[in-house]
């Protein structure tokens, strides 16, 4: 025989709007007593209770209106907020001081390991900054083409001294970078931190090109258009190796900076404080600006050595351009047609090289190592 029985007091009595758990009981009792002839014996007796509790589901609590003022569990919190924030690394005023002091001494420790470095090799560095002064004295028919040292010191002050500092700032540029970036780092997000590798790698990459610019072709044909400007007017060029030597730096330090408006637009973008759209429109305002900027740091007013500035400074405008709108396509999950842009960049190459073959096959050309490549 089984029975169910709710005890008196083991629950109360369930109301269709009530919120509360159920809590039921329940208990079975098999009263097969056999052939024991005892009553009060309990063999043979199976007894199961069961306690069940059973919380209200959903509609049950929209159809009791809350459960009379239970909430529903909080939900889990948003922690990619604070994982991006952990990533940072907090510090005092006194830290960050700390962090600048031991970074100014790691660069100066790079600077110092490449000045030993260029020292040892100073004179093989002095013939190769003094190339174009002599390329441009032997294309005016001056000889010999030789600087002149005025002063005791020049030579000592210039070959031992100053060209291997520069030639340090140069070959440790990318030492130095890294170490900005590392004292930056620190108060980025973890998603920024992985401009790391691009921007030390493209900041001294075009620094780098930049100064080779200078050296092979503004500086060289620039020195060349200065020193012939008096040529027919019995003016001989009597050039120090001082002067020469301070236009030199200026030239190439000044250049290879301009080659950073890249990555400046770059970072501009990435900041959000420019656009593409804006810079597009903007973009005549800006080749003034640039012709500006040219002229002034041009060592000379003549309009050749502006021209030698000016115009890479406008090309890399719209390379910096063209790295902002790749940033905001990124951003709004598109992509670059590359292909496309390779296949026109692979047509134009293909016709400036049919171009040159026909100029030395059929019009007398020849290839030289030396600006205009081409020449009969």
């Amino acid at each position: 025989m089984a029975a169910t029985e709710d005890p008196k007091g083991a629950h109360a009595p369930h109301s269709e709007g009530s919120s509360e758990p159920k809590v039921t009981y329940s208990q079975t009792t098999d009263d097969s007593y056999g052939n024991n002839d005892d009553p009060y014996s309990y063999e043979g007796v199976a007894q199961t209770s069961a306690l069940t509790v059973s919380a209200p589901g959903p509609a049950e609590l929209v159809k009791s209106g809350g459960g009379g003022g239970s909430t529903p569990p909080p939900k889990p919190p948003d922690n990619n907020g604070d994982d991006e924030e952990d990533g940072m690394l907090r510090m005092s005023f006194l830290e960050h001081l700390e962090e600048l002091r031991a970074r100014i001494i790691r660069m100066l420790m790079g600077v110092g390991i490449a000045f030993v470095t260029s020292l040892t090799f100073s004179n093989q560095l002095w013939l190769f900054v003094q190339q174009p002064a002599e390329y441009a004295l032997r294309r005016l028919n001056i000889n010999p083409p030789n600087l002149v040292a005025i002063e005791p010191m020049e030579q000592f002050n210039i070959i031992w001294v100053k060209l291997p500092i520069l030639a340090s700032v140069f070959i440790s540029s990318p030492w130095i970078l890294y170490q900005i970036w590392g004292f930056i780092a620190p108060g980025l997000y973890k998603r920024e931190r992985r401009w790391a590798a691009p921007f030390v790698i493209c900041t001294a990459g075009l620094f780098i090109l930049g100064g080779c610019f200078a050296y092979f072709v503004a500086f060289r044909y620039g020195l060349e258009f200065l020193l012939g400007i008096g040529r027919d007017l019995r003016v001989s060029p009597f050039v120090s190796m001082t002067s020469y030597f301070d236009l030199f730096v200026n030239v190439i330090l000044g250049v290879a900076l301009v080659f950073e408006m890249p990555v400046i637009i770059f970072f501009l973008t990435l900041l959000r404080i420019v656009t593409p759209k804006f810079l597009i429109s903007q973009s005549r305002y800006a080749i003034l600006v640039i012709v500006i900027i040219a002229a002034v740091v041009t060592p000379t007013p003549d309009v050749f050595n502006m021209m030698l500035f000016a115009v890479p400074m406008v090309m890399l405008f719209y390379v910096g351009i063209l790295a902002s709108y790749i940033l905001t396509l990124s951003r709004e999950g598109r992509h670059f047609p590359w292909s496309r842009v390779f296949y026109i960049v692979g047509v134009v190459a293909l016709a400036i090289a049919g171009l040159i073959y026909f100029a030395i096959t059929k019009y007398g050309y020849h290839w030289v190592k030396h600006w205009p490549f081409l020449t009969r």
